[in-house]
């Protein structure tokens, strides 16, 4: 059996691989090269965005920046598409690509904390859920995303945000150092005096700039219970409702986070049945710190209307941290539309909820993730990351199984982006862009882009790592409207 192999170019067509060079690498390699119809394969190729479904010529499974190195010099000097993929959680589909190489670090997935320094060092493929074991194990944690599956390279380079953030800032904001291979196969130690652009840039600026091997995190300490839960309300209550957040929200300690769902109740166990496939608004919260000032914290969201379920109360942080896991499982088909805002006008409220009465689907949903606090403190030029004022980033999520489905949950999905958009700052968190949103990368890296085309003309200036919301060096795209 050949093992010869034809890959993507980057300036289109292919390149031969001989099978000789096949095999220098595969032996070269701790982990494994993995070519089409070789066990594991469709395995390695699959990630969560059931819409994705591409096939690459060659996949490595890094064991260790040893690898990575390898891999990069092969796909660089072969001129070769490459992805890269940690989790491979990206709604956009970039960790994996049609016939050129894709470097997956999903089994680089070590967490090493030191309680006494409060530090952790986290390789390039974990999950959320890695990391928050590890760290809660001591009673910290790293301000991480609300979906336990995802990876922490892809949260980490586009910003990171979750239910610890408005307290402890961004994930970037306690980012300390980087290890990277860049698209010359060096390996760098990136951090506020190492190569200081290069750590500025990966702080915000997504994968442009070459593989993270690793990262150096500092952590805060956290009760492994929390105050924390839902709070389920039919959504014919929801006008009154949702005033009454805005008026809660603004007055809510940093350590309190509630954000907002609006989608049809799933059929869970704590769902009753005869509430179970209805229209619903639901407030998730969770307070990071002890359990007696959480309770005190949610005790005027838990006192609004009259829910049909509440399930706020002490949790383990980690099992909270996974709570939306079930609503997220891989396999589904997935598609995006987001929009920063600075603050939820009566106009917004009633374009979500005249787009809620119609759902496209069981499983699509709109969330509304609220922010400020820690995280706008931060000066908007002291990171990659820019959007610094936001106070609510809003997904509209449509998920489905059936390809049918397509473009009746796509045309919803724009349809209510292009209906919101009025009421909108004009920017976008990074990482809630689908692939076909190229005319928003400036919007997505607002005033620093000038500044990351520079570092990413140094770093990379053949555009290896393209697979990403990619930074064109010759300028951005505009933000839409």
């Amino acid at each position: 059996m050949t093992m010869h192999a034809r890959l993507q170019a980057l300036p289109g067509g292919t390149v031969d691989v001989a099978e000789d060079a096949i095999a220098t690498l595969r032996g070269a390699l701790r982990g494994s090269l993995t070519l089409p119809g070789e066990p594991g394969y469709d395995a390695a190729r699959a990630i969560w965005n059931a819409m994705i479904d591409r096939r690459p010529a060659m996949i490595v499974q890094a064991l260790g920046a040893a690898d990575v190195i390898r891999t990069v010099d092969f796909a660089r000097e072969r001129g070769a598409v490459l992805a890269v993929r940690g989790g491979g959680h990206g709604i956009a589909g970039n960790a994996v690509c049609e016939g050129g190489l894709l470097l997956d670090l999903s089994r680089m997935r070590s967490v090493q904390v030191d309680p006494a320094a409060r530090r952790a060092r986290v390789e390039g493929g974990a999950l959320l859920s890695d990391v928050d074991k590890e760290t809660q194990a001591f009673g910290l944690v790293l301000p991480l995303g609300i979906n336990s599956t995802t990876g922490i390279a892809g949260l980490t380079l586009g910003g990171g945000f979750g239910w610890t953030s408005r307290s402890l800032g961004l994930t970037i904001d306690n980012l300390e150092a980087v290890d990277i291979v860049t698209a010359d196969g060096v390996f760098r130690r990136a951090d506020a005096t190492q190569h200081p652009d290069l750590f500025w840039a990966v702080r915000g600026g997504g994968g442009n700039f070459g593989v993270v091997t690793s990262f150096a995190f500092r952590l805060h300490p956290l009760p492994t219970q929390v105050t924390a839960g839902l709070l389920l309300h039919p959504l014919a209550e929801a006008p009154a409702l949702m005033r009454e957040y805005r008026r809660l929200v603004a007055e809510a300690r940093e350590q309190l986070s509630a954000w907002l769902v609006l989608r049809r109740a799933p059929p869970a166990p704590f769902v009753p049945a005869e509430w179970q496939g209805k229209e619903v608004l639901i407030i998730a919260l969770c307070h990071a710190g002890p359990v007696a000032e959480g309770e005190a914290a949610a005790a005027p969201f838990r006192a609004l209307g009259r829910p049909i379920v509440d399930l706020v109360g002490p949790h383990a942080f980690v099992d909270w941290q996974a709570a939306f896991d079930p609503l997220l499982t891989p396999g589904a088909r997935n598609y995006w539309k987001s929009h920063d805002f600075d603050a939820l006008g009566d106009a917004t409220c009633d374009v979500l909820l005249e787009a809620v009465r119609r759902l496209p689907g069981p499983e699509c949903e709109v969330f509304v993730g609220h922010l400020g606090g820690a995280i706008n403190r931060v000066a908007a030029d002291a990171t990659a990351y820019s959007r610094r004022d936001v106070a609510f980033v809003l997904n509209v999520h449509t998920r489905w199984r059936d390809p049918a489905q397509d473009e009746a949950c796509i045309d919803w999905a724009r349809g209510l982006f292009h209906a919101l958009a009025p009421h909108a700052m004009g920017t976008v968190y990074v990482n809630f862009m689908p692939a076909d949103e190229a005319d928003r990368i400036g919007g997505a890296y607002g005033p620093n882009y000038a500044r990351l085309a520079e570092v990413k003309r140094r770093y990379d200036p053949l555009n290896l790592f393209r697979l990403n919301q990619n930074i064109n060096t010759a300028g951005p795209a505009g933000a839409r409207t």
